[in-house]
């Protein structure tokens, strides 16, 4: 059929059905029939755009092309009638997700549950349903191997991509991951604007069960505690296959969702042969097949075990077979904290060799790593873990990951096994040696940089020296500063909440002070509310009421993004009465000014004018210029709006004066904006023009998209205004391409300006 012969270019080329329609111009339900051979005999033009797609030349141009038509050419039919609009199409211009870890080398066994996984892809199921399978088993069996392996096997079956995520169901902390919180990320994976996201987790789960609608998507969600747990998670939509992995059985996904369970025993004696073979050589191990035997029985056939126990013979050539079996058969156990009737208590005896075999620097690594509050480690926040230098912890993190200790699932990254994890953690206990202290300074001390280069104009705190042996990264630009926000982002929100449960309250508001402005414009909103409540009640503890009346205003601050007005209103209250008591004025003005914003979007636009002349009064009594200028623009800014365009004019230009001499290029971007305005509503297109292009040219550098497309909007109604169509057309094309990349409710207005 011609169908494979496309689909087999497509194939060796590694591109998506997707993919090969967004380069050709075919339409994705066009490939997927001539794939399936529902058209057998394809257009000549549609069979030269996939010939130009795959690179065809010469002969086998001439081949493909006429492969095209040795069947019979499709008969008409009727035309099909035109369906709804597709509200996908936007979602599928986007790379679809590709989350799976890396595939699993050498991959051992496993055949019966391998042929029962393929079976749910080979019609042995309800075709309507969601297809879920659970695989379950004991700790360190194999469970993420197989469904990672198996889900690399069939992922060119899901067009739509793969998400992962690991629920950490028996995190050694005991901390499980919120369904809530892979709902997010999930939506985040799949494309949706934090705009559109709401703030009810079940609308959350929802939305997220709506973008998975019709699209073909296999999900794994790796290490469940529970059904509970598991149940937000699952797609409504029978196109989706979902793979679970949980040291439980899940008995309740069996009977109330029609899973698939997949239990995973121990390694069979012949495939634990098969792996220590694999990896030591089929020499090493027939000359000592007693001692194979031996560690094989010492090891509980546990895979886990069993390939550490294959690393560090693997390292160690020279070493005897039975000499690694004799440290397995006389090693005590130490990892009292998963002594259970689970085989994988066998594995403390492995840790424990596997530890005392390290250099000395490199086990005291190991021990402090397990002091970490991230999902993951870089080699930087690691070498302040230990107090060493950054070149010498490359080398220690590389041989902890030599020896399966560690691995590194994306560059410079480091991360545990569940039980590596709690390992480290019982070795690191009652040996902290300032480890906690000194990880907690790198993350503070480089976050605050960091915020600083974000927004240089911020009024600064006061931090405290790093702890001796500290080296917290050398941040400095604009650009660097959002990477490493970014690659960071889930390792500060967890050294906040760390900070928080071990004592370290000043860390804990200072950090959640630190990653205010990055969550806020990445629209990290949800994760915003909850750091600042760690800070308020930390600051609370320690009897500090500016810090509290900081952490006050910052959690109004994520509620205005959140539209939850009147619990902004509430902690703005909070924040007025803490810097009143505090006696300080700039803080006042601040909580003013935020209040003034509160008021707007409420409609209440007299009273939010009110609020920001406030806030200028306080700022002025302060002294504090920069804070006046924003005032000013607040202040004009709702005289514009109130309609006294005039006035608005007048104090957005003493502000805008201000803030060039503050070197304030993002506060100069709202008044550009602000005094556009004035103009335009005064009748002074060419004034209005040229102020809405510098406003525009600064938001630009700053990457702040929603603030470019309500500029360019404003442009667009001034051209408009104008007479000049063209110009005002190509203005709200724009502003109405970034709205509805952010899927803003702005867009419907505009949509309806351009008709």
């Amino acid at each position: 059929m011609f169908g494979d012969i496309v689909r087999g270019h497509r194939r060796r080329l590694g591109l998506s059905q997707e993919e090969v329609a967004g380069r050709s111009g075919v339409s994705v339900r066009g490939l997927r029939k001539i794939e399936t051979g529902r058209i057998a005999a394809p257009r000549p033009t549609t069979v030269r755009l996939l010939a130009d797609v795959f690179g065809l030349k010469g002969a086998d141009r001439d081949r493909f092309c006429a492969a095209a038509h040795t069947e019979p050419p499709e008969l008409p039919g009727p035309p099909e009638p035109p369906g709804p609009p597709d509200r996908n199409a936007r979602r599928h211009t986007a790379a679809p997700p590709a989350q799976l870890p890396a595939d699993v080398t050498g991959f051992v066994g496993r055949a019966d549950a391998l042929r029962r996984l393929d079976a749910l892809l080979d019609g042995d199921t309800d075709p309507a349903a969601v297809v879920i399978t659970t695989i379950a088993g004991s700790a360190g069996v194999g469970k993420t191997a197989l469904a990672v392996y198996w889900a690399h096997r069939v992922a060119e079956r899901f067009g739509d991509g793969q998400l992962y995520v690991n629920l950490r169901g028996f995190d050694p902390g005991g901390q499980a991951m919120d369904p809530t919180v892979a709902v997010r990320r999930f939506l985040d994976a799949l494309g949706v604007p934090a705009a559109r996201v709401p703030a009810d987790p079940d609308a959350q789960a929802a939305l997220y069960r709506s973008e998975l609608a019709g699209r073909r998507m296999l999900i794994v969600l790796d290490n469940a505690r529970d059904t509970a747990q598991v149940r937000p998670l699952l797609p409504g939509t029978p196109t989706c296959l979902v793979v679970v992995t949980s040291r439980n059985q899940l008995s309740g996904l069996v009977a109330a969702s029609g899973a698939h369970p997949v239990t995973l025993d121990l390694f069979s004696p012949a495939e634990a042969t098969e792996l220590l073979t694999r990896r030591l050589g089929a020499g090493r191990t027939t000359t000592e097949p007693g001692a194979v035997a031996e560690i094989i029985t010492a090891c509980a056939r546990l895979p886990l075990a069993l390939a550490i126990v294959a690393a560090r013979a693997a390292t160690h050539p020279h070493l005897p077979l039975h000499g690694l079996a004799g440290e397995l058969r006389h090693t005590g156990a130490r990892l009292d904290t998963l002594t259970t009737d689970d085989p994988s208590t066998d594995l403390r005896a492995v840790f424990s060799w596997s530890y005392q075999a390290l250099s000395p620097d490199a086990a005291r690594l190991f021990l402090l790593l397990g002091l970490h509050p991230g999902p993951d480690c870089s080699a930087p926040a690691a070498a302040s873990l230990a107090a060493v230098t950054v070149p010498r912890i490359r080398l220690l993190l590389a041989e902890l990951t030599q020896a399966n200790l560690i691995v590194e699932p994306a560059p410079g990254r480091y991360t545990f096994h569940d039980l590596l994890r709690a390992y480290a953690a019982d070795l690191a206990r009652g040996h902290d040696t300032g480890g906690t202290h000194r990880i907690l300074d790198h993350y503070l001390h480089t976050a605050y940089t960091a915020a600083r280069l974000l927004y240089p104009v911020r009024t600064p705190i006061a931090l405290a020296p790093p702890a001796p042996g500290t080296v917290p990264e050398q941040i400095t630009e604009h650009e660097q500063a959002l990477v490493w926000f970014a690659a960071e982002q889930a390792v500060l929100l967890g050294a906040v909440h760390h900070a928080a449960a071990t004592g370290f309250d000043t860390h804990t508001w200072q950090l959640a002070w630190a990653v205010e402005h990055f969550l806020d414009r990445r629209g990290r909103w949800h994760d915003h509310v909850t750091v600042q409540h760690a800070a308020v009640a930390a600051a609370r503890r320690l009897a500090n009421p500016s810090a509290q009346a900081h952490a006050h205003r910052h959690l109004a601050l994520a509620y205005i993004r959140l539209e939850q007005l009147a619990d902004a209103d509430v902690q703005l209250r909070h924040a007025q009465d803490l810097y009143r008591q505090d006696g300080d004025l700039t803080g006042q003005a601040h909580a003013q000014h935020t209040l003034a914003h509160v008021r707007e979007r409420q409609g209440r636009l007299p009273e939010a004018r009110e609020e920001a002349r406030r806030s200028l009064a306080l700022y002025e009594a302060a002294g504090d210029r920069h804070g006046q200028a924003n005032a000013l623009n607040g202040v004009g800014w709702y005289h514009a709006l109130l309609g006294d365009h005039a006035s608005a004019l007048a104090a957005c230009e003493q502000a805008l004066a201000i803030l060039q001499e503050f070197g304030d290029r993002r506060g100069q971007a709202h008044t550009w904006d602000s005094i556009g305005y004035a103009h335009q509503h005064l009748g002074h297109p060419a004034e209005a023009i040229a102020c809405y292009r510098q406003s525009l040219e600064l938001f630009r550098e700053f990457g702040e998209r929603y603030y470019e497309a309500t500029v360019l909007d404003h442009l667009g109604d001034t051209h408009h205004a104008g007479g000049d169509e063209h110009a005002a057309r190509d203005a709200w094309r724009a502003a109405l391409s970034i709205y509805d990349q952010l899927d803003h409710p702005d867009a419907a207005q505009l949509r309806a300006k351009l008709a």
